[in-house]
This record gives C-alpha cells, structure tokens and sequence, in this order.
C-alpha cells in the first residue's frame, strides 16, 4: 500500500487580534494553511475562498486514481478559481476590493508532493531530525535576504519583514511557486501561517516537531508556544505524518478550520 497522510490542524486567534483571518484544510490529499491579509478589508474572507476552492479540489479527487493527476497543473487551477471568485465577491462588494491572502498547500499521492506557494506561510519538512524549510518567503525582507543586502538575523526585527510582494487577490492573476517533492515514509509536515514563524524560529519549531510524537499535541505545542511569545498575529498549523505502516482512514473527507470554517461564501 502507498505511504499515507495522518494530520492534525488547528487555528488561534492569537492574543492581540480580535477575528480570525487565517483558515486551513486537511485530507488525506491536502494540506493548505491560507493567511487573510490583516491590513486588508476581509481577509477572513480571502483566506476562506482560498481554502474553499482548496477543498473543492480535494472533494474532486476523492476516489480517483491521483497517479493520473498533474499535481501541480490542479493546484494551479484552483488557486486561479480561488482569484476568479474573490474577483466576483470583489465586484459585488466593494468593500472586499484589495482584499487577499497568503496561500501554501501540499497535495499528496503517497511519496509524489505536489506544493503550491503564495506569501509568507510555510512549509517545512522534518526528515532524519534535520528541519528544511521548503518555501521561501514572498516578502520585501526576503527578497533583501536574496540578494545579500541583510542578513537573516536582521530580516527577523526587520520593521518590513511582513511587507509581501506576492499574494493571492481580487483583480490580478495569481502568480504561485509550484514545485515537485519527493517524499518518503517517515517525514512529518509542517504547514503554518507567519503567525507561529514570527515568534518561534526554525530550532523552536524542529524541537517540538521532533519531540512530540502525536500531531494533535505538536499542533497544540505550536499554538501555545506562540502565544506564550506573545501571540501578536493569528496561528494556524497543520502537522502531517507520512506512514508507511497503517491502514487507509476511514473518514478521508478535508477538515476545515479557523476563519473558512465560519465564513458564509
């Protein structure tokens, strides 16, 4: 049998902000953490239609044979639904306009990844107990980190570290990463918004990753660590197991969470 996905996923609202705007979704198929932009009207709802078109495609895959499925060209169609349909809302309600989010998903067939990458939420793999961070910050800060004009360590108190360039919004034709990974029986996943990566660094979040065996609990370790930093922003974070060694879930519907699990579309 092909490796299988055991997740769990949960959203904070931090100890700062007053609503919700990150959301995500999680199947045997599909990891995706979306952040709702905060100096933005809505981007709860942003970050809710981002996950919706993310979980339509799950709905669609569900049952079909993923070996026949270009991984990278589905997720790319979905996003580009997702910024058809913030468009419309956009258009019908002017208070939505410029609204957008930050979008990292992960589609999975057993060891073939497909990942898709908007903004500055992560990915990470932890593989043999060493953490790689597999997306690159769509930031301002980032991009200087790019091109050696500052140094990691500065771009961490940068006052602009969140300033993004690349996102998903209403009126423009979203322009992701996409990228093959190659997984393997053993790695466990971190999907998260910048609201548990502005507090805890990449050595915070291998030691709870590489410690805490069950997903539920380094998804709860995660969230508490961040407030207890503060909690400035909201937190959200899936952690994923690939298993080689157990039976198919019974239940392989998506799971949704924070703002998509309460916004009407």
């Amino acid at each position: 049998m092909p490796p299988t996905l055991r997740s769990a996923a949960a959203s904070d609202v931090g100890r700062r902000r007053e609503n919700n705007q990150d959301s995500a979704v999680t199947s045997p198929r599909m990891l995706a953490v979306a952040d709702g932009m905060g100096g933005h009207a809505h981007g709860e709802v942003a970050s809710a239609v981002a996950v919706a078109a993310l979980r339509d495609l799950d709905t669609r895959l569900r049952g079909t044979d993923l070996a026949q499925v270009d991984l990278l060209a589905v997720l790319r169609e979905a996003i580009e639904e997702a910024a058809a349909r913030l468009t419309e809302l956009a258009q019908q309600n002017p208070d939505l306009r410029g609204t957008g989010t930050t979008v990292v998903a992960l589609l999975v067939d057993g060891t073939r990844i497909g990942v898709l990458h908007l903004g500055d939420s992560r990915a990470y793999l932890l593989r043999d107990g060493e953490l790689h961070r597999l997306t690159r910050d769509h930031t301002l800060v980032q991009s200087l980190v790019d091109e050696g004009r500052i140094s990691e360590e500065e771009a961490a108190s940068h006052p602009r570290r969140s300033w993004l360039v690349k996102t998903l919004q209403d009126s423009s034709a979203p322009e992701p990463d996409l990228f093959h990974l190659e997984g393997r029986p053993g790695d466990r996943y971190l999907v998260c918004s910048d609201g548990a990566t502005a507090v805890l660094d990449d050595q915070q979040l291998r030691e709870v990753l590489a410690t805490v065996a069950d997903p539920d609990a380094a998804v709860a370790q995660i969230i508490a660590a961040a407030n207890a930093g503060g909690g400035p922003d909201n937190i959200t974070c899936i952690v994923a197991d690939l298993l080689d060694d157990g039976p198919p879930p019974a239940d392989d519907t998506a799971v949704v969470v924070g703002a998509a699990a309460t916004v009407a579309l």
